[in-house]
């Protein structure tokens, strides 16, 4: 009898991703949207990281870590949209265990980085507008370099805790996810194993991890707003918002999906809710931030005109050559 038990016990070896399965029906429209969303995304991205890189106008803290966020973001969406895509091509929304588990580590880890990186620009514009003095002092690069380092670091810390708990449970049924993606909640549900300790000390843990972040983001902007307030010109308090404006958009939508899918009750009539949150954050962000960054940025618009001049003035040159040559 007790070995039945455990055969049952452990002859679960995958999920079922059920994805959006209320959009049945559009399941094949979601295909091309997401590949352009994916695709957006990834080429957005890239070349805000290509031109922080090569612009030496560019190669200070702020766009050092909008650099890091742009990197994040193409690893982020790249943890859950290709296997999406897939699973809506070839409507296999099966994904073993280990995957599953390696998912999640992956997604939390760049999820709580993104937090510190956030907290991170806001930190520096904090220095920026109400620190101008110290600013070149305090955010030096090699400082810069620390706090980013110290954001990838601190963010896989808690993620990967939990994984590795996480991979010593028993899954014995069911083995759907109501979801397009393996997190946290939704494993703890499925396991038949003892999880009460694991909760107890991994929710603490995570708020230990995540909520500095968050409240040194928003004390941040306390301080910024009611500086920038203090400018007695409207000239003056302009350019000095101007300065944060798209990091406090980005900031906003992050953590206003976030705290939408992770502080609501998790009941059936906010599972439809909770999905479309979750594809804000983990899709919709990444694309936009690039657009954000890139529109409303006079540096980087500089940086892309110029990038755009020397390619058009390379390829002109090469046609040139090529009829000399014929």
């Amino acid at each position: 009898m007790a070995d039945t038990k455990e055969i049952n016990q452990t002859s679960i070896t995958g999920f079922i991703l059920l994805g959006f399965r209320n959009l049945h029906e559009l399941e094949i429209l979601l295909f091309p949207l997401f590949l352009v969303i994916y695709i957006v995304t990834v080429a957005g991205n890239i070349l805000i990281v290509a031109l922080v890189v090569a612009d030496q106008h560019l190669h200070t803290p702020m766009y050092f870590f909008l650099g890091n966020l742009s990197c994040l973001e193409t690893c982020y969406t790249s943890t859950i949209l290709p296997r999406m895509l897939a699973s809506l091509l070839t409507g296999n929304k099966s994904i073993s265990v280990s995957g599953c588990l390696i998912q999640f580590d992956i997604f939390g880890s760049l999820l709580a980085t993104e937090s510190c990186l956030l907290s991170v620009m806001s930190y520096d514009r904090y220095l920026a507008i109400c620190k101008p003095l110290q600013y070149a002092v305090r955010m030096n690069s090699r400082f810069s370099f620390q706090l980013a380092a110290g954001s990838w670091l601190s963010g896989s810390v808690v993620s990967t805790i939990t994984a590795c708990w996480l991979s010593q449970l028993i899954f014995c049924g069911p083995n759907e996810i109501d979801h397009f993606l393996c997190d946290y909640t939704t494993l703890i549900k499925l396991s038949c194993s003892d999880t009460s300790l694991m909760v107890l000390v991994i929710f603490p843990l995570s708020f230990i991890f995540i909520l500095p972040p968050f409240l040194l983001t928003l004390t941040s902007y306390i301080y910024i707003i009611s500086t920038v307030l203090r400018i007695s010109s409207s000239t003056g308090r302009q350019k000095a918002f101007s300065t944060c404006s798209s990091h406090l958009i980005v900031v906003t939508i992050f953590y206003g999906t976030l705290f939408i899918v992770y502080l609501l009750p998790d009941t059936a009539a906010l599972r439809d809710l909770n999905k479309v949150s979750s594809v804000f954050y983990t899709m919709l962000t990444p694309m936009v931030n690039p657009l954000i960054y890139s529109l409303r940025n006079k540096e980087v618009k500089e940086a892309l005109r110029k990038a755009l001049s020397k390619t058009v003035t390379f390829i002109t040159n090469q046609k040139l050559f090529s009829r000399h040559l014929l």
